[in-house]
């Protein structure tokens, strides 16, 4: 193991950050109190709640707005009714019938239970765990510092923020007084702010000193190539959070995007590395994060933080 800070190929020179997607999600049901417990006790830098917006605005937890595959919530007869279409366009939109959050107030999301998404994953605690909302996120984060003096650190993404602004929704103000309440106001706080739309993040950038990443997504699956050019990210964001099959070549091999972020002063944040999917060019998932943390990302999203963890830590 290393200790000379020039040895770390990231663009600080610090080891890279591992970031809990979704909490321990590989072992939880993700984004639940109890999967994000569980990754700050494996040890990851930071914990990711993906938000959205309740029918009576309030910030909580889930991947997406649609709640059919993560909750409980066809077992109960009293939202029979709640399901209908999505009249959205766009990359995440959902087909057919669903649930959607912003039909629901927190006080009918807080009747609804947590399941594990994944089929491969352990599903003895599906039924345990209410939905949290950010607030509760953020509480458990100060209450691991007051007990342990540990700064954990917040990764939060707003998702579909134009859309929930459409409807009279719109993240900005309350995510903002929201972060200022529990002490977040600048760079050097433990926090980046992700998005997949620029266009909040453009917003925040006026408003805020606050860690911004721009997330990434390429227009073709064959191509790879990032949906958004690097210089105009840099306008406005401290980093990119690319599809972590955008930083290869089609050998498997760097492909420079790494280089080109950190020349433009962007940190490289991939997703999502998942034990249970491994690429077939990988023998073992540990090769794979070994793979990536040797190409200078600066952190990376995982389901498994516990892994990802022992292999930064044997490489630094």
């Amino acid at each position: 193991m290393s200790n000379a800070a020039d040895a770390v190929p990231t663009l600080t020179g610090e080891k890279p950050v591992i970031i809990a997607h979704r909490g321990a999600s590989g072992y939880r049901p993700e984004h639940t109190l109890a999967s994000y417990k569980l990754a700050i006790e494996m040890g990851a830098d930071y914990i990711e709640p993906d938000l959205v917006m309740t029918k009576d605005g309030v910030m909580v937890a889930r991947h997406d707005r649609y709640l059919g595959t993560t909750t409980d919530v066809a077992d109960h007869p009293e939202f029979a009714d709640r399901r209908r279409e999505d009249s959205r366009t766009g990359r995440d939109r959902h087909e057919g019938l669903e649930w959607f959050v912003e039909d629901f107030t927190l006080a009918e999301i807080k009747t609804l239970r947590a399941r594990q998404v994944w089929d491969s994953r352990p599903k003895q605690f599906d039924g345990k765990f209410e939905i949290p909302t950010f607030e509760e996120i953020l509480e458990l984060v100060q209450q691991v510092k007051t007990a342990t003096g540990r700064t954990v650190g917040i990764y939060p993404e707003t998702k579909a923020p134009g859309y929930f602004k459409s409807i009279g929704l719109d993240f900005e103000a309350p995510l903002l007084a929201m972060l200022k309440k529990y002490g977040y106001d600048s760079a050097e706080d433990k926090i980046f702010i992700q998005s997949f739309e620029p266009e909040i993040l453009e917003s925040l950038n006026q408003k805020t000193g606050m860690k911004l990443i721009m997330l990434l997504w390429p227009d073709d699956m064959k191509v790879m190539v990032p949906n958004y050019d690097l210089d105009y990210v840099a306008a406005f964001a401290d980093g990119i959070g690319p599809l972590k099959f955008m930083l290869l070549n089609e050998q498997g091999q760097d492909n420079g995007l790494v280089k080109q972020a950190h020349a433009l002063g962007l940190e490289v944040h991939p997703y999502t590395f998942r034990n249970d999917q491994l690429p077939e060019q990988f023998a073992t998932p540990q090769a794979e994060y070994e793979h990536y943390f040797r190409m200078g990302v600066d952190g990376l999203f995982s389901d498994f933080s516990d892994t990802a963890l022992a292999v930064r830590d044997r490489l630094y």
